[in-house]
């Protein structure tokens, strides 16, 4: 099932000092609704593309499953205002689930984004620090000149976020995009896993800014490295350096600021390009 990622709408301009009718591209912004056993459990407002990645996605970094394969099925089911996303899981997850909703009766939403009380935003991050990856000051840099060249929704709306996925040698191995930082980066995750990815062979590279959500997501990813065009809030460095992740941001052509962990990156200059 194919749903649209775009829409084209009129548009009045002002250019040169005169108002001018034309239109202009821009991204769907849809109810993606993610059921397990039949049971809702999220509905996330996000770009309708790459719904298997994202089902896959959600669920790893949301801790409802361990590994892709504990999926038995993903079904999309077309609604009349938005898409139901049925994930069917394995008996030993899909039990794990259900215990998992019976021990948070009585919870108070908080308004956080997919999060049912303070104690889940606040839930303990896993730490990376057992993987050896390093990288150099141009990969880095590279990671995110080859970010900018891999987004097509982006450039036709300029409405949207993006994440990617960097392994050294290999370049970036997946990229993905949404109208929501959170759920790019989830996307992201799907599309790694199911490609067989460990995180810990590579780095998060995303265009947003970098909050704390961002960075307990790329902790349950595995990767020690998370790598952003705009800046972090103060809870999510915070939160990095317990994790044992590098969080590296404002990402401007050769320029870069560290937040957390130098040591994983390697010593030596930046290649000349001039």
């Amino acid at each position: 099932m194919t749903f649209t990622s775009t829409q084209t709408v009129p548009e009045t301009a002002r250019r040169d000092g005169k108002l001018t009718s034309g239109s202009r591209v821009v991204p769907e912004e849809t109810p993606i609704a993610f059921s397990y056993g039949g049971s809702a459990h999220a509905v996330m407002m996000a770009t309708p593309a790459d719904l298997q990645d994202f089902a896959v996605g959600f669920s790893l970094t949301e801790g409802i499953i361990a590994h892709p394969d504990e999926i038995d099925t993903i079904e999309t089911l077309a609604e009349d205002q938005g898409i139901d996303v049925q994930i069917m899981l394995n008996t030993e997850r899909g039990d794990a689930l259900k215990a998992r909703r019976r021990h948070m009766a009585g919870p108070v939403g908080c308004g956080l984004c997919g999060i049912e009380s303070i104690e889940q935003a606040v839930r303990p991050t896993p730490s990376v620090s057992a993987s050896p990856l390093q990288l150099s000051q141009q990969q880095i840099i590279d990671a995110v000149a080859l970010l900018n060249g891999q987004q097509p929704l982006h450039f036709e709306t300029r409405a949207v976020h993006c994440a990617g996925f960097y392994v050294p040698g290999k370049g970036l191995i997946a990229v993905r995009e949404d109208v929501g930082r959170h759920n790019a980066l989830d996307k992201l995750a799907g599309a790694a896993a199911r490609a067989g990815y460990s995180g810990a062979s590579g780095a998060v590279v995303v265009t947003s800014r970098v909050s704390v959500e961002m960075v307990q997501k790329t902790a349950i990813i595995g990767s020690p490295f998370i790598i952003a065009i705009s800046a972090p809030t103060a809870l999510a460095i915070r939160t990095a350096q317990e994790a044992g992740m590098t969080l590296i941001a404002l990402v401007r052509g050769q320029d870069f600021e560290v937040f957390t962990h130098m040591d994983r990156i390697q010593p030596g200059a930046v290649a000349d390009v001039a």
